[in-house]
């Protein structure tokens, strides 16, 4: 394989990562145009009609939503830029570990303070339920989680590494 092609191949292996990047962190951090807080039906979609919300609840969790939206914007903008300017650079064929690394650790950084507002406004909605509404909630996960293979497990079926 000559240089030319590596670089092109190397080129669009970053893209393919980067690019699930952003879909990974889309999943984790909800506010799109297909449920979840910020988007679509309150409280994870499909989910939330099967609890039943009432129109109180529902305006409680859209003014919680409405405030994660607002008070993440800015790290959401931070994870952005530097996400584009780590493709930048890798587009642009420069490489310094330094540099990458650096951007890395503030990604990182961003992405903690995510998750821990995140984890918040579950449990400010979580706050907004019933008892009984929070125990069909966690039975509706259950039996989210019977139907997925646990993590590192391989598919039934599949051959055996070597």
């Amino acid at each position: 394989m000559n240089l030319r092609s590596r670089k092109v191949l190397g080129g669009a292996l970053v893209v393919a990562v980067l690019m699930l990047a952003g879909v990974v962190g889309f999943a984790q951090h909800p506010g799109g145009p297909h449920g979840g807080p910020g988007g679509g039906d309150p409280l994870f979609g499909p989910m939330g009609r099967d609890l039943s919300l009432t129109d109180a609840q529902q305006a409680q969790i859209k003014q919680l939503e409405d405030s994660f939206r607002d008070s993440t914007k800015a790290l959401s903008e931070k994870m952005r830029t530097l996400m584009e300017a780590q493709h930048e650079a890798f587009m642009a064929g420069n490489f310094d570990e330094a540099s990458v690394r650096a951007n890395a650790q503030e990604r990182a950084a961003i992405q903690v303070e995510l998750d821990v507002a995140h984890a918040k406004l579950m449990s400010q909605i979580a706050g907004v339920l019933t008892p009984e509404q929070k125990a069909k909630l966690v039975e509706m996960h259950k039996r989210m989680g019977e139907h997925r293979p646990p993590r590192g497990d391989r598919p039934e079926g599949a051959p055996d590494r070597p």
